[in-house]
């Protein structure tokens, strides 16, 4: 009677849970893919016309007032409604 033949398997390097390196890296190359087809198909539903008309403006280059530009009201509304996202636990 033959014997079958085995080959002794070296067992994982620690940390690598059994997985091979280059699953790890079709993993990593995948989930880079992904990511630029997301980025491609917002592109492709909203277009690029906002984009090109805000970086077409004259005046782009010049920056909103800040802080000033509200009325006192409008600050006290502001913290009122900061404040009161803290009092019921849905601050940010």
């Amino acid at each position: 009677m033959g014997r079958a033949w085995t080959k002794d398997i070296p067992p994982p390097p620690p940390g690598s849970n059994g997985e091979h390196p280059i699953v790890a890296l079709l993993a990593v190359l995948a989930i880079i893919v992904a990511i630029l087809l997301i980025a491609w198909a917002g592109v492709e539903v909203h277009g690029t016309g906002e984009l090109e008309a805000a970086l077409s403006e004259a005046g782009a280059g010049k920056a909103p007032a800040h802080g000033n530009a509200r009325t006192k009201k409008q600050r006290e509304v502001d913290e009122a409604v900061t404040s009161s996202r803290f009092a019921t636990g849905f601050s940010p």
